[in-house]
């Protein structure tokens, strides 16, 4: 009777609990797609403030197990357990769009819920100067209810969500004219951004984002790095972008053999986490196989003896108990691959002396620029800024004006995502690349292939049956084994995981000729390239360095405001660390606001008197953020303690962490009125 009440009691500690920390809770996970399961035996729990990087190989998974945790997918087996009320927001890789609005239309569609709750609130208003029977209960039950409704709709930030609206939008890279513009204008990765937007704007609990950095250029991603860094709720997300995790997860699922492997430190500490572990499972299978040959041999060895017979069936029972250790996939990114030999070009690939572009307008003009023989350059900038069509101007595909000359000798090996189709679809991949592979390369074949994930079966594969992400990586490897001195790569990593990134990576920093690479993504240019042409109003700027270089740069140049998130519904406002989102005027600005104060009227006392009060808030909001950094910590600390299920029974621990988010809320809605306060004082 006593352990009934006491498992009893566990349960609903562990509701109570569930429901407190607005977790994912998924138990005994198992997927069957064919004979070998996808997953067995996935457990594991999603808390409310975790950033969570999903990763593994191609096909390990990670997509199948972002739709089954927002319900898109049924599992063969096993449970995910959620609150009731708990949102989620998922973004696929691939969706279906709609055309028939304009930006801020579709964009508004994410305000679905808050417009039916406006609605509700009006027609009780209506209901209510109609009535008369003032002192009734029925009445008094109307005001009740209007009460509530009313405070929601407040909370929910109803008077700022079209502010949000348009700087979500142009935090993605929008432009404030385009947002009455008609969403059929624009291409399918401008429209993924609105459904980003969408599910953004919608302020769920938990967000689900695959691959969500796939058409954000650099800026977007930064802001999206920071956004992700405010947001109150859990965020799963998988992405190929290893700054982009490394920023924004400090927590890695890694789906590998069909199990899940729990990590609690961020990507790059994971890797090296993974190495060792790597490394113990291969010297324990190599210990157990050894140990599997020994029985064997004696079973063999022994087999007909009768005074061996006891010990014979002993090991062969020992055998079949035996379970198999399982060691995870052999990384390829050891692979080393380099470009084939070709003809030296002349001292200057690319020349481009007063280039310009228009279609209905300026794309750029006055483009002056030189590129040497052996750098590596990288183009940036915002979508649509002119990096795709300078690569084209240089290409001879479109007309332009001014001069751009291709120098001597120089061979083009172009990548671009249209590449993709070239290919002859009646041949098979490993027929494509052996086609053009010579020499000692030829050899190599399954290896490069394997790399590039057309590893076993998949090298037999048609070109015809092709998705067309598995198409450009085929074209990537066609163009690795072709022999060119001026490569041009147009987001060559679009489509790669993150080994395969890593041997196109090696393969360029080791290639002996020039390169213009086209790309967001920057881990890949990072130590690859010693140049950076930034795309932007129309004209091109030469920056001397490498990419983190030219970020610096512009961040100093164009800093870069953070996402403010009103409305205390959902956000905190905060980033995960508890630093503040508000950073306080640079020195140069606040000396010359000061001598404008100084000049004005009152003079010296006027201007002493609000630096005070500017200090005095100053302060206020540093200690109101050590205050929340200190819940918070407190928080994680009983996050990490009822984790263990001897604690989620003690309602001791249950009450401290419900009275300490409680007090955050509190604090952090104090800390938004001082620093607004703060925010105010600054500007005058």
């Amino acid at each position: 009777m006593f352990q009934k009440k006491k498992n009893a009691i566990f349960l609903c500690s562990s509701l109570v609990f569930l429901y407190l920390c607005r977790m994912i809770s998924v138990e005994g996970l198992k997927v069957e797609f064919g004979v070998k399961p996808l997953f067995a035996d996935v457990s594991f729990v999603v808390g409310d403030r975790d950033r969570i990087a999903l990763v593994g190989k191609n096909g390990a998974g990670k997509s199948t197990m972002l739709k089954i945790l927002c319900g898109q997918q049924r599992p063969t087996a096993g449970t995910v357990a959620m609150p009731q009320d708990q949102t989620v927001g998922y973004l696929p890789q691939v969706m279906v769009l709609s055309d028939e609005t304009t930006v801020r239309e579709e964009a508004q569609k994410a305000f679905a819920s808050l417009t039916a709750l406006k609605e509700r609130v009006e027609r009780l208003e209506r209901q209510m100067s109609e009535r008369t029977d003032y002192e009734s209960e029925g009445y008094m039950q109307l005001v009740e209810r209007y009460t509530q409704e009313h405070e929601r709709l407040l909370m929910m930030g109803a008077e700022s969500r079209e502010a949000e609206l348009e700087r979500t939008l142009m935090g993605l890279g929008f432009l404030r004219s385009d947002l009455e513009r008609p969403t059929r204008e624009f291409s399918g990765g401008w429209r993924m951004r609105i459904e980003l937007a969408k599910i953004l704007l919608e302020r769920p609990d938990v967000l689900l984002l695959d691959e969500p950095t796939n058409h954000l250029d650099i800026e977007s991603i930064q802001w999206l790095e920071q956004l992700l860094g405010q947001w109150s709720g859990a965020v799963v997300l998988v992405s190929h972008d290893r700054a982009f995790i490394n920023n924004v997860t400090s927590r890695t699922l890694e789906i590998s053999c069909g199990r899940v492997i729990d990590y609690r430190v961020k990507y790059s500490e994971y890797v090296v986490l993974r190495r060792e572990r790597r490394e113990q499972q291969q010297r324990a299978y190599e210990n157990q196989q050894k140990e599997i040959q020994e029985m064997r041999q004696f079973i063999e060895r022994f087999r007909y003896q009768a005074t061996k017979a006891v010990q014979v069936q002993q090991k062969i029972k020992q055998l079949e108990k035996i379970v198999p250790i399982e060691v995870d996939e052999v990384d390829n990114s050891a692979l080393h691959l380099k470009f084939p030999p070709c003809l030296r070009s002349g001292d200057y690939p690319i020349i481009c002396d007063d280039v310009a572009k228009s279609y209905d307008h300026v794309v750029f003009e006055h483009v002056n620029l030189t590129i040497k023989r052996g750098e590596k350059v990288a183009f940036v900038g915002k979508n649509g800024e002119g990096k795709s069509t300078l690569v084209k101007c240089i290409m001879g595909e479109i007309p332009f004006d001014g001069m751009l000359k291709v120098g001597h000798n120089v061979q083009i090996g172009y990548f671009a995502q249209n590449q993709a189709q070239l290919l002859d679809e009646s041949l098979t991949v490993r027929d494509t690349i052996d086609r053009v592979a010579r020499g000692e390369i030829r050899l190599r074949i399954n290896d490069i292939l394997g790399a590039f994930m057309f590893g076993g079966e998949a090298s037999d594969k048609k070109v015809k049956v092709l998705s067309g992400g598995e198409r450009s990586r085929l074209a990537m490897i066609r163009l690795l084994l072709e022999p060119v001195n001026l490569l041009i790569l147009d987001e060559p990593t679009n489509h790669l995981d993150m080994p395969s990134k890593d041997v196109l990576k090696e393969a360029i920093r080791a290639f002996d000729g020039t390169a213009i690479i086209v790309s967001h993504d920057r881990e890949f240019l990072d130590g690859l390239v010693t140049k950076v042409f930034e795309f932007g109003g129309g004209k091109v700027r030469e920056h001397i360095g490498g990419i983190y270089e030219w970020i610096e740069k512009n961040q100093q140049t164009h800093p870069q405001p953070l996402p403010v998130r009103e409305g205390s519904g959902h956000s905190h406002g905060l980033k995960a660390s508890g630093k503040t989102r508000y950073s306080p005027p640079s020195q140069g600005t606040a000396t010359g606001r000061r001598a404008e104060l100084g000049n004005g009227a009152g003079g010296g006392s006027s201007y002493k008197q609000q630096r005070n009060q500017l200090r005095k808030a100053e302060r206020a909001v540093e200690e109101s953020e050590k205050k929340i950094g200190r819940m918070e910590q407190r928080l994680k600390e009983l996050d990490q303690l009822f984790m263990d299920p001897a604690k989620a029974s003690d309602m001791t621990l249950v009450m401290e962490y419900t009275d300490t988010k409680r007090q955050l809320d509190d604090e952090v809605e104090r800390w938004e009125q001082l620093s607004e306060q703060l925010e105010q004082l600054s500007q005058l």
